[in-house]
């Protein structure tokens, strides 16, 4: 038998899954408009600029941006199409790829950065009081966990 949700519960979840849909949409907007970047885009110079030698093994990175590795592949395609990425082949496993940075993403990356904060604040965190965003934080963290646990089943 369904257990289903109660008004409140099914409110909540409505909420949820407009903040979910809305938010990244006017983020990658913001960013599409002042700099050119698809929200992937980012993320993607993120986790590049946060690496040794801005680099990272395709897989891995799949795996940080929470992207297929088909996607990635099309995405780091058009990435290298912008000059933003080059892909060459991991050193002593030919069969795997790094993803790097160029230098040219790297500027892109720190003329978005600023905006994208800030962007980040007026849509979300100046929404919430501290102890709001707070107490998201540990309860998609939660949601977080569990689901990267059902992909290692």
């Amino acid at each position: 038998m369904t257990k289903w949700l109660s008004k409140d519960q099914q409110a909540v979840w409505r909420s949820w899954i407009a903040a979910s849909t809305l938010l990244p949409f006017q983020l990658g907007k913001d960013l599409q408009t002042k700099h050119g970047l698809t929200i992937s885009d980012y993320e993607i110079l993120v986790h590049l600029s946060e690496s040794p030698e801005r680099s990272m093994r395709m897989s891995e990175l799949a795996d940080r941006v929470l992207l297929s590795r088909s996607r990635l592949t099309h995405q780091i395609d058009r990435m290298e199409i912008s000059g933003f990425v080059t892909r060459v082949s991991c050193p002593g496993d030919k069969r795997g790829q790094l993803a790097t940075m160029t230098e040219a993403g790297w500027v892109k990356l720190v003329a978005a950065a600023p905006d994208h904060v800030t962007n980040v604040r007026k849509h979300m965190l100046d929404v919430l009081t501290p102890a709001e965003f707070d107490q998201l934080g540990k309860s998609m963290a939660k949601v977080a966990a569990h689901l990267k646990s059902l992909k290692s089943d």
